[in-house]
């Protein structure tokens, strides 16, 4: 039997120092902190070959820890480890003191897990729960990809296995032989407001990880010879998990007399809990043992292998591309749907091997099968598990991809919550919804994305640390824009969403034409009123010029192809010169390009008005994409309508 005394007390101190913490903070979750102390203890002292005073290195174990709310302990750890925070040119090596800091607005210690605010030793912003598995296998597919000899070990609660996102990544897991990632599955029986269903027990757990195809270890989570043994066990063929039996509050009677969850002790408890975790030191026999020393000395791991720091990607000449990607003869008719453009794109970008993709079993019409028949062993299929293909992708990008997820936008939208939280990791995604808008016609509402644009929009207008947009939304009208606007998106750092059409549509753009960040085109120049579009319903503006001019009414037409506008006071003087009207097209729901100019229209000395024509109505099937447009109200001739009505009120 091997001594694990020092171990022991160690758990004993960082216990206090978790309690300590979450009760100078006023809130915080202690209980499930310290179901979890000795495993922690295990991995961040002993087992994982990390450097806490490098934790940019790409080339380290990982923990993941997807039960965010037990972040407590690993803070605790870090802490007395002086671990570094901070960015790689201005890092901070931490105290515990820093530890009693923890969830103040200044500090670095956020109440969950998140890289973002400068705490590179997690890869992900976790807490909304389920998530963290599909993270981790991201990041065992990009070391695979590297040759990096890494492991990812996940901490995933009993409760929060009811989330079906955590059995598509353990489906995810077993089919891509991802034996580097340890699921260790929390078992205190506690949820926040209830014990866990029977569903969620130790035996169940193992009965459905075996089902699933795991190598399963049920374990003593406090003992440490049967931690050490599971978590540092060999796989074989099969992935490893663990289920570990642990008690929530572990060491404290105050905490385990009940089901006590997600509050910290009052200040006139705390002396008991510290006594209460002293009475547990003298009963192991460890009250007066040294606990492991805090040095990074004791520490191994790899050869560091730094992050790429982005140098530019390019995909080459559009005409050269859309050969190689066997849509020439579709150019010599000079028309190309946007999502085609869009598989052009990710395969010429293909040629630099950080670029990576997954696809939710659409690649056929998303066209990323392009990419995946050259470039097989950097395209990973998620199939229909789209919540664990967004959060997949951010553990991809958390290694230095640059990972592009594409996936229907109607569905991509099932995974919300996964892309909210990539963004709040400042995740460096790019998100390819195809089938957007109305246009889509024959297949009904069920697979149009009509929300897509007010939903991410929201996020371009929220700020990320470093001043940039929390997301950038492309919005291409034709296969050029849609070929450049791939291009751009790579090389942008962070969150983007590109949102692409079925149907083939002329080509607007030569190939000499740029696209920039929150860019617009002025496609005509008219004097009357201001037509603004983005996306399909561009063709459809055009179209409707066509019969305003044969009415006499001389309109311009701006083509909107990102958001948020970089120079939106640009369009309401271009709207300002033309009697002071802008009439905003939009196949989408509230929220998008009509907001974006409303919003600059509200605080702007111009005496500009902003209508819109979106889309007001429940879409259903119809057998083509003008018919779609004429029932919401959104064709040409609807178009043409209200230009006229809004010129006659003003003349």
């Amino acid at each position: 039997m091997a001594d694990y005394n020092d171990l022991q007390k160690k758990v004993i101190d960082l216990g206090k120092l978790t309690l300590r913490m979450t009760t100078e903070a006023g809130s915080g979750h202690p209980s499930s902190a310290l179901s979890l102390a000795h495993i922690v203890t295990a991995l961040m002292y002993r087992i994982m070959r990390y450097n806490p005073r490098d934790p940019w290195l790409n080339s380290d174990d990982r923990l993941v820890l997807s039960e965010g709310h037990a972040v407590p302990i690993v803070y605790a750890a870090y802490c007395d480890l002086g671990g570094v925070v901070g960015e790689p040119d201005r890092p901070k090596q931490l105290t515990s003191e820093d530890a009693l800091t923890l969830r103040e607005a200044d500090s670095l210690l956020d109440g969950h897990p998140n890289p973002a605010i400068g705490f590179p030793f997690f890869d992900a912003a976790t807490g909304s729960l389920g998530q963290g598995a599909s993270v981790a296998a991201g990041l065992a597919l990009a070391a695979r990809l590297d040759g990096l000899d890494r492991r990812f070990f996940c901490l995933i609660g009993d409760g929060e296995s009811r989330e079906g996102q955590v059995w598509e990544a353990m489906d995810a897991i077993v089919e891509h032989k991802l034996t580097a990632v340890l699921p260790i599955f929390n078992s205190n029986g506690q949820g926040q407001s209830d014990y866990v269903s029977t569903q969620q027990s130790p035996d169940a757990l193992q009965a459905k990880l075996t089902a699933f195809g795991f190598d399963v270890r049920v374990i003593d989570g406090h003992d440490f010879e049967q931690i050490f043994d599971a978590l540092t066990a060999q796989p074989g063929e099969k992935p490893l998990a663990v289920v570990a039996k642990t008690v929530k509050g572990w060491g404290v009677s105050e905490m385990t007399s009940s089901n006590y969850h997600g509050k910290p002790l009052r200040e006139d408890q705390l002396a008991d809990a510290l006594a209460d975790l002293d009475a547990k030191a003298a009963e192991l026999g460890v009250a007066d043992v040294s606990a492991p020393a805090s040095e990074v000395a004791q520490l191994t791991s790899p050869d560091p292998v730094p992050l790429n720091r982005r140098p530019s990607v390019s995909a080459g000449p559009f005409r050269a591309a859309c050969d190689a990607a066997g849509m020439g003869k579709a150019l010599e008719k000079n028309v190309l749907s946007t999502r085609r453009a869009y598989g052009a794109a990710l395969l010429a970008l293909g040629g630099d091997p950080r670029v990576v993709a997954t696809d939710g079993d659409v690649k056929n019409s998303t066209f990323t099968e392009l990419f995946a028949q050259a470039y097989g062993d950097r395209y990973f299929e998620a199939r229909i598990a789209e919540q664990n293909m967004v959060s997949m992708a951010l553990g991809l990008a958390a290694a230095g991809k640059i990972a592009f997820a594409s996936s229907f936008a109607k569905f991509l939208m099932r995974a919300i919550d996964q892309i909210e939280m990539a963004a709040i990791t400042n995740a460096n995604v790019k998100l390819v919804g195809s089938h957007a808008g109305i246009s889509l016609a024959a297949d009904g509402p069920s697979q149009m994305g009509v929300a897509d644009v007010a939903f991410f929009r929201a996020y371009a207008h929220s700020k990320r640390t470093d001043g940039a947009p929390a997301c950038r939304v492309m919005l291409p009208s034709d296969a050029m824009s849609a070929f450049k606007l791939t291009e751009l998106m790579a090389n942008l750092e962070g969150l983007c969403y590109m949102r692409t059409h079925r149907p083939d549509v002329p080509i607007i753009y030569s190939e000499d034409e740029s696209f920039t960040e929150g860019g617009y085109k002025h496609l005509h120049d008219g004097s009357d009123l201001v037509i603004v579009a983005s996306g399909y319903m561009v063709h459809v503006a055009r179209q409707a010029l066509a019969l305003m001019e044969a009415n006499g009414l001389d309109a311009s037409v701006i083509d909107v192809y990102a958001l948020p506008l970089a120079r939106p006071d640009e369009i309401l003087q271009i709207g300002d010169d033309c009697n002071g009207q802008i009439l905003v097209v939009e196949d989408n729901y509230r929220g998008g390009v009509a907001d974006e100019l409303a919003m600059a229209a509200a605080v702007s000395d111009l005496g500009v008005t902003v209508h819109s024509l979106v889309l007001e109505t429940m879409p259903k099937s119809t057998k083509s994409p003008e018919e779609s447009l004429r029932a919401a109200a959104l064709s040409p001739q609807h178009i043409a309508e209200a230009a006229q009505a809004i010129f006659d009120s003003i003349a």
